[in-house]
């Protein structure tokens, strides 16, 4: 009788719920494998000025947000300066650039394995909002860089990133025409340039004010659950087998 196989379906049903709910978790609240990451975010009361917003939980600890404020960071001993001052309204957006990449919990749904020495995991094509991308690319288009992909092809024989053979040093503009060519060719597409705005709950902000909470943990949610969708057939299909499998002996009943 029909009514014998409803107890079957739904705890097929149950059981795949419980498996999308499982990859969905895996990817919240995460850390990277990465040089300076926490294993895994928690609190950090003493995170130093534009890192502050990831306080309440963080994978940066209070050191590592200092080191972040500086021109010459001990972390990764790389110099914004490499061709001459930066302006402070650029400046700002790479330091908060830096404590996005090390503080936060919520690029789980983009990390990806790689393998270089210095780390085991990185973030690609995070969409970023696209008022940040733009105001990143407003603020510093007048600033001076002699590369496009500052990922790699350095001059490191100093000690610190020098400007290879070459290459010389132009504006932001000439070197990046269009916000998409900053977010996205900087490092190597960690960032893809969003046509969503801030406060869409579809686009992660480089910054946010920290007493209105934390906008990207709404954001990590969405795309964590469209990830899990998608994957959602190939994990039901052994439920449906199972099922199959079990149907003739019903009928047969």
């Amino acid at each position: 009788m029909p009514w014998k196989l409803t107890p079957l379906l739904l705890f097929l049903a149950w059981m795949a719920y419980q498996c999308s709910a499982q990859a969905r978790t895996d990817l919240l609240n995460v850390c990277m494998d990465a040089k300076h990451h926490k294993i895994k975010p928690g609190p950090e009361d003493k995170l130093h000025d534009q890192c502050i917003p990831w306080k309440k939980n963080a994978c940066c600890s209070a050191k590592v947000s200092q080191e972040l404020h500086r021109d010459t960071s001990s972390l990764y001993n790389f110099n914004w300066e490499h061709c001459g001052k930066m302006k402070p309204a650029c400046k700002r957006h790479f330091i908060q650039d830096n404590c996005l990449y090390e503080c936060s919990p919520n690029l789980g749904p983009w990390i990806q394995e790689v393998n270089q020495s210095w780390r085991k995991e990185r973030f690609l094509n995070v969409p970023l909002c696209k008022e940040d991308c733009q105001n990143w690319w407003e603020d510093c288009r007048t600033s001076y860089t002699c590369k496009t992909n500052w990922h790699k092809g350095w001059n490191w024989t100093s000690g610190s990133n020098k400007c290879p053979t070459g290459a010389t040093c132009g504006t932001f503009e000439f070197y990046f025409p269009t916000p998409a060519a900053l977010c996205e060719g900087l490092w190597s597409n960690s960032y893809k340039l969003s046509n969503y705005s801030r406060g869409s709950g579809r686009c992660i902000q480089m910054w946010f004010d920290p007493a209105q909470g934390n906008p990207n943990e709404e954001v990590a949610r969405f795309y964590a659950l469209a990830m899990s969708a998608g994957a959602m057939p190939q994990g039901i299909r052994p439920l449906l087998l199972c099922l199959a499998l079990i149907l003739p002996l019903w009928l047969h009943d």
